[in-house]
């Protein structure tokens, strides 16, 4: 029988990696703060508790799947119930995208209660999650890492181990949005040059998804761009804002100097704050071309 397993957090990433971690045998006990995202887990067998702590189980292993920072504060640290009720032996895995130095804090706050903290964000949209396609992350202490190896191994196609500072595979996540936001704005670019030049966009996208950039992220995020579609959002420009900010306080943090996140930060914001933030971050697509005068 394998060990009972606690999640929260039941969103469009978190849910279909419990209803994996269910179909292939792990008892899992779930709490999200709105209690009715969760009941397709309880009609697969997942057991819903009404408060995070009562997910652990005691030497347990508890993963969260949050939005941000602060929802992840609120489980890890609010009152310390969680640690407490892990204890010693537990292990807290967080798969959220969220800040290096908060991982490095909360495995430090961890250790004093006897519980190691892993560091697990992934790579994958909601449709990977479901189809166990997954990219993870992983830093941490090395027992802990081995312990949930095999748990990570059942939600993804491929671990990748970035050493003991829980907070590396963190800096991995934002190097990685940080890229794919990146690559989002030059298509976005580069084919509203093309449009203003009387060049279909689509045949740009035909052409360099299959030779320059033979890829998922341009052949996937081209057509997203060119057909511009934004709903439903795979990704939210809200999120992707979220993360643009964490790797500029990082970079800060570091005295790396990211003008062009600087760049995509700005766009996010005016994005944002036109009320686009729960459409997919594709919509950039949309605010360039609108900055050429082209009409949408």
């Amino acid at each position: 029988m394998k060990e009972t397993i606690g999640f929260i957090g039941a969103g469009n990433m978190g849910l279909p990696m419990a209803s994996n971690l269910l179909a292939v045998g792990y008892p899992v006990r779930i709490y999200n703060r709105n209690a009715a995202k969760a009941a397709a887990l309880v009609r697969q067998g997942a057991v819903q508790v009404a408060q995070p702590a009562q997910t652990a189980a005691p030497a347990g292993i508890v993963l969260t799947m949050l939005s941000d920072d602060h929802a992840l504060e609120d489980v890890a640290l609010g009152g310390d119930e969680l640690v407490r009720s892990l204890g010693r032996g537990g292990v807290h895995v967080s798969m959220s995208t969220v800040s290096p130095a908060l991982s490095r804090h909360l495995a430090e706050h961890h250790r004093r209660h006897g519980v190691s903290y892993v560091g697990a964000p992934v790579f994958g949209r909601p449709e990977a999650a479901a189809a166990r396609k997954l990219w993870i992350c992983l830093s941490g202490e090395p027992a802990a890492k081995d312990r949930v190896r095999p748990l990570l191994q059942s939600l993804g196609q491929a671990v990748f181990d970035f050493g003991e500072d829980p907070g590396a595979a963190h800096v991995v996540k934002l190097t990685g949005n940080f890229m794919l936001a990146a690559a989002v704005e030059a298509m976005a670019e580069a084919l509203t040059l093309a449009s203003k030049n009387g060049i279909e966009p689509s045949k740009i996208v035909e052409m360099m998804g299959q030779t320059l950039f033979a890829c998922p992220v341009y052949q996937n995020y081209g057509r997203a761009l060119v057909s511009r579609q934004y709903e439903p959002p795979g990704f939210r420009l809200v999120l992707g804002l979220k993360d643009v900010d964490l790797v500029l306080k990082t970079a800060a943090a570091s005295n790396v100097p990211m003008p062009l996140a600087s760049l995509l930060h700005d766009r996010m914001i005016a994005g944002v704050a036109k009320g686009l933030g729960d459409l997919d971050w594709a919509v950039i697509g949309r605010e360039v071309a609108g900055q050429a005068g082209l009409d949408l």
